[in-house]
């Protein structure tokens, strides 16, 4: 299962873990992922999504029609 946002296209990044003698080693910073099952009432249906808390917020704020319409736009298949 890989960690990317279904609607934000957000990913695990690299960086390093720098210790207090400046020693760098690789580690990931995972993004803020949750399952998420979403009613859509155009298409009497539920979906489920992975996304990020950001991507909540923004479903929250635009509803959840009009962020799938955009991501369908970008050439998301949800």
């Amino acid at each position: 299962m890989s960690r990317i946002c279904d609607i934000t296209g957000k990913r695990t990044r690299v960086g390093n873990n720098v210790s207090h003698a400046n020693n760098k080693t690789k580690r990931k910073f995972y993004p803020n992922l949750h399952k998420k099952r979403f009613y859509i009432p155009e298409e009497d249906r539920w979906v489920t999504l992975k996304v990020s808390s950001s991507a909540l917020r923004t479903i929250n704020k635009n509803g959840i029609s009009a962020v799938l319409k955009k991501a369908r736009k970008e050439g998301k298949t949800i």
